[in-house]
């Protein structure tokens, strides 16, 4: 299988609830690359890191207009410029998140602590120089959705044998304990990879408190993705 990318028939759907949507438009890549549409308070449609497909934008005028594009990462701009243009709306980068605003060929809108009117609490996961890394979550207290684009994964390279999602393996060493520990989600979606809607609260409890113990079967799963 390819890392990224490759041929596709079309796009997995994934992660499917009243409010939102996710899908992998290379369903057979290694990386599992996940992009994710939630229905904000404001009634509008949030696209969050989207890797474009054929037919995408029929699954999400399911949900309503798209009001915004987000990107969580740094490295995740991927198609937010592409599927913002083609529904009019702005791309959403974070007040603080540096070096992507002027490489996204879509107007920019920057927001703080609350993604507009969304009702999305904005969590910044990690705002690092060494190595660059600006990510940040979102969170909807009443809901009990809770989106990490890169900190944690359900991909294979992130998982050690048994565990139903990971920390990424860069940050095994340091997990973000401190930013992710205190939520209690009901269901928590990834950039990497299907979420995790079962029992979801106890296993970002376990990803995190797990992360150093379990960081040799996590490297050893790694290693075998890149040599497969």
């Amino acid at each position: 299988m390819p890392m990224k990318g490759g041929n596709t028939d079309g796009y997995r759907e994934i992660d499917r609830w009243g409010r939102g949507v996710g899908w992998i438009a290379y369903p057979e890549e290694t990386m599992q690359r996940a992009s994710h549409a939630v229905v904000g308070d404001d009634g509008g449609v949030w696209v969050v890191d989207p890797v474009d497909a054929p037919g995408l934008d029929d699954l999400l005028s399911e949900f309503g207009d798209v009001a915004g594009v987000v990107v969580g990462l740094d490295r995740h701009k991927r198609d937010a410029a592409a599927v913002a243009t083609r529904h009019d709306a702005p791309v959403y980068v974070p007040q603080w998140m540096s070096g992507v605003a002027d490489a996204l060929d879509a107007p920019v809108e920057r927001f703080g602590g609350e993604l507009a009117d969304s009702g999305f609490e904005a969590v910044r996961i990690r705002d690092s120089g060494i190595p660059p890394w600006q990510e940040v979550g979102l969170y909807h207290p009443e809901d009990g959705t809770l989106l990490v684009p890169e900190a944690v994964g359900t991909a294979e390279y992130f998982c050690a044998p048994g565990e139903p999602l990971g920390v990424h393996p860069m940050l095994r060493p340091v997990p973000p304990r401190r930013e992710l520990s205190r939520f209690d989600p009901g269901r928590v979606l990834v950039g990497h990879g299907a979420g995790v809607d079962t029992d979801a609260a106890a296993a970002l409890r376990d990803a995190l408190d797990n992360a150093r113990s379990n960081l040799p079967g996590a490297y050893g799963q790694a290693l075998k993705q890149l040599l497969s």
